[in-house]
């Protein structure tokens, strides 16, 4: 009978719960690993965004990672736009930004600190939150937060702050983790999610990462798709205008043109702070390594929905900007 039959599921759920053998991830709630004291955050996205097996999981960013051709980048990557769709879809571009990534690390220029910013897809945040604990668990294993660095960051800044709440289930920034991981199996994290686009919260989250990188060897990592919209042609043509305003430094424009209703990149704000605190570096220049669009590869998708995803790096001049 249909109601035995949920008896029994409940109850094996239940026991389930009080073994500590099932993962609650897939049912929205957040799991914490206490080990010594210590809190580890658990991803999200295991089996939905991503593989949630080990072995698959590194495959397919291996894949990913190898099949991407870029040519040598002058100067160390401060910056870079990483999609963070399902890895099926942005996988592939997403590789590009860690292959070029890979071979710096080969050439002794790994990162400290990775700093990933993503949006509150849901809403209902504002600031910027960032992910408090001590590491974070994929499955891939667990790669430790950089509790000093969000300390620095939170300093004196009311519109940063700790706060996992609005990261429970939230993707834009988890889908950079694994990546980063398989990457760079030594860096320590910062997590944030941006919450809104008030001119304060980039001018304080810029200050902060600059004042970081005096004491890191930092990597910014916004990680955002571009235009959503059944229309193949425009996505297409509106993600070359904006990867165009990208690799010339102009987020002004890229400000002006954003809005609610044509949200050119859905993490915006990511983007633009990413950008201002790379300029501020002495960046110059993004380099767009590859863009794709899900019409491009999936062209069931054209009328239906069409997402844009790029990868892009900032290297840095060496000649950080003082004004």
């Amino acid at each position: 009978m249909i109601w035995l039959d949920q008896f029994r599921w409940v109850c094996a759920l239940a026991m389930a719960m009080a073994l500590g053998s099932l993962t609650l991830s897939g049912y929205g709630e957040d799991v914490m690993h206490h080990k010594n004291q210590q809190v580890v955050r658990r991803t999200h996205g295991d089996g939905r965004w991503f593989p949630g097996d080990k072995d698959g999981l590194r495959k397919a960013i291996n894949e990913y990672i190898g099949a991407a051709q870029v040519s040598p980048i002058k100067g160390r990557i401060i910056g870079a736009i990483s999609p963070h769709a399902g890895y099926v879809y942005s996988g592939p571009v997403a590789g590009y930004v860690f292959r070029v990534i890979k071979e710096q690390v080969a050439k002794g220029e790994a990162p400290d600190t990775v700093v990933i910013l993503g949006l509150c897809h849901q809403g209902g945040c504002r600031g910027v939150a960032l992910m408090d604990g001590d590491a974070v668990r994929s499955p891939l294993g667990e790669i430790a937060l950089d509790k000093d660095a969000a300390a620095l960051l939170t300093s004196n800044r009311p519109s940063i702050f700790l706060d996992y709440a609005p990261h429970k289930g939230e993707h834009s920034a988890e889908n950079q983790i694994p990546f980063v991981q398989a990457v760079l199996p030594n860096a320590r994290l910062v997590v944030g999610l941006i919450g809104d686009h008030n001119p304060k919260t980039l001018d304080d989250l810029g200050a902060g990462l600059v004042e970081l990188a005096k004491k890191r060897k930092l990597l910014v990592i916004a990680s955002s798709d571009l235009l959503h919209d059944p229309d193949y042609s425009r996505v297409t043509r509106t993600d070359q205008a904006s990867l165009k305003d990208v690799v010339a430094m102009n987020t002004r424009e890229l400000l002006e043109r954003w809005s609610y209703e044509n949200q050119i990149f859905c993490g915006i704000a990511a983007v633009v702070a990413t950008m201002r605190f790379v300029e501020k570096q002495g960046c110059r220049e993004g380099i767009l390594l590859r863009y794709r669009n899900s019409g491009d590869d999936h062209p069931e998708s054209r009328g239906n929905w069409v997402v844009g995803y790029s990868a892009v790096v900032f290297p840095s001049a060496g000649i950080p900007v003082t004004k």
